[in-house]
């Protein structure tokens, strides 16, 4: 049984509301509106309409009193609930028009009472109640234009023809397939922008991994420069003040450009549309990193010519050399590296080794940086392996298709 029934009485969800498509925001359910104003045209309608009929019909029909405009408007009134209660509706406006037809009374809208609350139910996704309410009319019409008119009035009545069961009929089935069109339609729209807004999620997560990946990658080059470098300048600021003020000198240019390159990303931030005030670095800069990594105390040598490389795959190959060497600034005891650049048509090759050891826990660098280097050649179909090599050291081999169109240009 369905808890909510069981903690506050009343019907069970499944019974006043449509499947979980229809809820707007998770499992928080959306509050259905009142249809006033199209119940009470529709009241109006069916009750001017059932008049006109009484008139065409006079003669062939009972006449309209009092128990049958109860009965029309009950049927119609019924419809103020067909968006909380639609099994309740399409069951209430079925028994109303059985009783309308038993009682002999003029044919006219009163199936229009049923059609609005079938196709209510049936785009709820209350598919067999619909067709159960419908088969519970069509039974109870079958009984009495066929069996029942006899000892039912208006006197002398007599079984309608078969072809006009049929147009009857074709009517239901037209109404019943409008209904299930309309809900497949609905489905289909549901799941339609439930895919857009998973897919813009989807974008906004990978946007803010691409960023977080050039703020680890900027802050933790430059910062890790600027601290060796404060180390040096506060280790010689006594015995040599020239070296001591070469350091600063060092700081402030590190500083200076991971500023700017922080401010470039945090534009992407504040106008995702707009292009960026600088190209994007790449192995063009190469020599600047070497430099970088020189003022903090390591000697780097490059072997190699890179090829001409995609905007998307020269960042990543720039960062992910950039990433090996703060690691090993950071984490290794060499004071030399060796970064080799190769390709073979189809894919460039990167190889970053130092002679170790290893200074702490971390050997090779932390998880934020090998997992960032592996994110950023995963998104462009290549690999990294990273791990100490076996005559001592640490060694980062990147592998990245020269086919690339690097998603392209990083989006």
């Amino acid at each position: 049984m369905d808890e909510q029934a069981v903690r506050g009485g009343g019907p069970p969800r499944w019974w006043r509301h449509g499947p979980p498509w229809m809820n707007r925001r998770g499992d928080e359910e959306r509050a259905p509106r009142w249809p006033w104003r199209s119940t009470v045209l529709l009241t109006v309608f069916v009750l001017v309409g059932s008049h006109w009929a009484a008139h065409q019909q006079a003669g062939e029909r009972a006449a309209l009193d009092s128990f049958a405009r109860v009965l029309l408007a009950a049927g119609s009134g019924l419809l103020l609930w067909r968006q909380r209660y639609p099994v309740l509706v399409v069951f209430g406006t079925a028994a109303a028009a059985t009783v309308y037809l038993g009682a002999g009374y003029p044919y006219g809208p009163v199936f229009l009472t049923v059609a609005v609350a079938c196709f209510s139910a049936v785009v709820t996704g209350h598919r067999r109640a619909a067709w159960g309410a419908v088969a519970m009319l069509w039974a109870g019409h079958m009984l009495v234009a066929h069996w029942l008119y006899r000892w039912l009035p208006p006197a002398g009545d007599s079984a309608p023809s078969w072809g006009q069961e049929l147009v009857i009929a074709a009517w239901v089935v037209a109404i019943v397939a409008l209904a299930e069109l309309t809900r497949v339609r609905r489905e289909q729209w549901n799941r339609e922008r439930a895919e857009r807004a998973q897919a813009a999620r989807r974008r906004a997560d990978e946007e803010r991994l691409r960023i977080a990946r050039e703020l680890h990658d900027v802050l933790a080059h430059s910062i890790s420069v600027i601290n060796v470098q404060a180390g040096v300048g506060l280790a010689l600021l006594d015995s040599d003040p020239e070296q001591a003020r070469t350091a600063l000198t060092t700081i402030k240019a590190a500083s200076k450009e991971a500023l700017g390159e922080v401010r470039q990303v945090l534009d992407t931030l504040r106008a995702p549309g707009d292009a960026p005030r600088a190209p994007a670095p790449g192995l063009g800069r190469l020599p600047e990193l070497v430099e970088q990594a020189a003022s903090a105390g390591l000697t780097v040598e490059v072997t190699g010519e890179p090829p001409p490389l995609a905007p998307g795959t020269d960042l990543a190959a720039f960062r992910i050399v950039q990433e090996a060497l703060t690691n090993v600034v950071r984490h290794s005891g060499s004071r030399r590296a060796r970064v080799h650049l190769g390709h073979d048509g189809r894919t460039l090759r990167l190889r970053v080794d130092d002679d170790g050891p290893a200074t702490g826990a971390d050997a090779g660098g932390s998880g934020n940086g090998l997992a960032g280097m592996r994110e950023r050649a995963a998104a462009l179909g290549g690999t990294i392996e990273a791990g100490p090599r076996t005559d001592g050291g640490f060694r980062v081999r990147a592998v990245l298709p020269l086919n690339v169109k690097a998603e392209e240009d990083d989006r």
